[in-house]
């Protein structure tokens, strides 16, 4: 017997629709998995009826999705936009959606999904060089990636220029042959993953062969000036104080720069200093730049990953509650 806090709900879609309803539940049910895993709700369906069991507040949201997402079942849905949907539910935000920058790329959906991704994007694109500083899988790379394609796509800028410090090529690839390119070519993966989701593969490789798009390690922009280009630097937490300020006394007229790091995952030797920290406050103040920075809450991923932080943060919290009392003794 249920208690007060849960209830359970029926839904009917009507007349009966065998594909729109096989393209709401996805292949095996998977939709209705993603809901059920996320929600924490046991969804059971007999042809277009559904019973949604659970939580009150939870099984009021499972309806509300399924009916949204029937609404789309002309067409398959895919178990990434149920994902992103689960994970907008949990931005309580009002006005997201307001003022959103339209961006000229492959994805119509491509959106900020937070708040500060919005603030971002409009950041990136009123100002010169932005920085954006905070923990992995909040977009800062492929937001900035998104706004380079709009600007090339727009003709504001006429070619992109993806760059990443070569810590990693360093003892710990010593051993593989080829160049520093090629020893490199790896860790620019994200990089080349986002331009080709946005893009396409195709058109990729023929701006790569034409030379408009290009990706390079730091290292190789020593003695550059780049005009009328959008540049990108990655996982710049692993410059030093002087290549930070070699990369950014390349900006030429014309362009455009986004540098992304996160601060906690510097893999420089202990005695160097990131030129992502030092930037900081170096370049506090200046006018033209933006220090945007992101937390934890603006991290988009599988709804599941945020579950798995949280146990791993109970039991955390857990053994610090349980070693505290020794401590006094």
């Amino acid at each position: 017997m249920m208690t007060s806090r849960h209830a359970t709900r029926e839904l009917r879609f009507e007349p009966a629709d065998n594909a729109r309803l096989a393209n709401l539940c996805g292949p095996m049910d998977e939709n209705l998995r993603q809901l059920e895993t996320a929600l924490e709700v046991d969804i059971a369906r007999r042809g277009e009826a559904f019973s949604i069991s659970g939580r009150t507040a939870q099984t009021k949201i499972a309806a509300e999705l399924l009916e949204h997402f029937y609404g789309l079942s002309r067409r398959a849905i895919e178990v990434e936009e149920i994902q992103l949907s689960l994970i907008e539910l949990t931005r309580t935000d009002a006005g997201l959606s307001d003022d959103m920058p339209a961006l000229h790329t492959k994805r119509s959906d491509l959106r900020a999904r937070t708040p500060r991704q919005l603030q971002y994007l409009k950041a990136i694109q009123e100002h010169d060089v932005t920085f954006g500083i905070g923990p992995a899988g909040t977009g800062k790379t492929y937001l900035a990636v998104a706004c380079a394609v709009d600007a090339l796509e727009r003709d504001v800028v006429k070619r992109l220029v993806l760059v990443r410090p070569a810590v990693e090529a360093g003892e710990r690839l010593g051993f593989l042959p080829g160049d520093l390119v090629q020893k490199v070519d790896p860790y620019l993966r994200p990089l080349y993953d986002a331009l080709y989701d946005l893009m396409g593969f195709d058109r990729v490789t023929k701006l790569f062969e034409r030379g408009i798009i290009e990706v390079a390690p730091l290292a190789f922009m020593r003695g550059r000036t780049l005009n009328h280009a959008f540049v990108i630097l990655d996982e710049a937490q692993n410059t030093t104080p002087e290549q930070m300020k070699m990369f950014l006394t390349r900006i030429g007229f014309g362009s455009r720069a986004v540098i992304t790091g996160d601060v906690t995952q510097i893999d420089l030797a202990k005695h160097q200093k990131s030129g992502l920290i030092d930037a900081q406050h170096v370049l506090q103040g200046v006018r033209g730049i933006s220090l945007h920075y992101f937390k934890n809450d603006d991290v988009v991923r599988h709804p599941l990953v945020q579950k798995i932080v949280d146990a791993y943060d109970r039991r955390d919290a857990a053994a610090a509650k349980e070693k505290k009392p020794h401590d006094h003794a």
